[in-house]
């Protein structure tokens, strides 16, 4: 299935996601995190090549995966958290949607970046900040859906402050090992729109659903001014001619 067409699926089933609720809800949720991982991994597999996808894949899903079950046993980076029942299967104690998560996400953030600066040290650093300010808009809203529990009452809407700092650092260290992977451009897709407009999506989506949908205005604030900080830079970006 080509990258446009899981991308387009992923918008659909993210638009149907404030009209449902209960156990259509949680299935959703799931199934967004699929067709938004397969886009990601397609597009680099068909844009990059094989090493890139491959890559790309051991660091975010595999480096996720490894740091949320340390961080599920220990309390550490994030803070002491667990997760309900709501996500299916488990791994190490982990949702296995849950690394899919971060892949989806980071490769977005990692091109945006990208767009943004070529800098070598800058770049992993505004890369990790546009793949961790996502998580202002993603914990409220999954608490809220009851998929996992703070052990404290944190500073943001119960999240605690720990949380971001280890999103950021943990971000920042998966967008270093990233940054200078050599590519083999593809012959299939030659152009980088669906990560793009996802990321895009995702930022516009976000403000709107906590802003009307979920009743969480202050999330819509801080999460459209926290991402906002790399959006707003790479939309000017984007009149600049793009390199591979």
């Amino acid at each position: 299935m080509a990258p446009a067409a899981l991308g387009g699926a992923t918008i659909l089933a993210q638009i149907a996601y404030p009209l449902v609720s209960g156990e259509p809800r949680n299935v959703l949720t799931v199934v967004t995190v699929l067709l938004f991982f397969a886009a990601s991994v397609t597009h680099a597999l068909l844009r990059r090549g094989v090493r890139f996808a491959v890559t790309l894949v051991a660091v975010t899903a595999g480096g996720g995966l490894l740091v949320e079950a340390f961080g599920v046993r220990t309390g550490f980076p994030f803070g002491g958290y667990a997760y309900a029942g709501t996500l299916g299967w488990r791994l190490l104690g982990v949702p296995v949607v849950i690394p899919l998560a971060w892949t989806m996400m980071a490769y977005p953030a990692l091109l945006v970046a990208r767009r943004v600066t070529a800098a070598r040290v800058a770049g992993p650093l505004v890369a990790g900040w546009a793949l961790a300010s996502w998580d202002l808009f993603l914990d409220p809203q999954m608490v809220q859906a009851g998929h996992w529990v703070w052990e404290t009452d944190g500073a943001y809407l119960g999240i605690p402050v720990s949380n971001f700092l280890g999103w950021y650092v943990t971000a920042a260290v998966m967008m270093a090992l990233l940054w200078r992977l050599p590519v083999q451009p593809g012959r299939r897709v030659n152009h980088d729109r669906v990560p793009y407009g996802l990321y895009l999506w995702t930022y516009g989506s976000s403000v709107l659903g906590h802003a009307v949908f979920f009743g969480n205005p202050l999330v819509a604030l801080v999460g459209g001014l926290g991402m906002g900080v790399v959006v707003l830079p790479f939309v000017r970006a984007l009149r600049r001619p793009a390199g591979p």
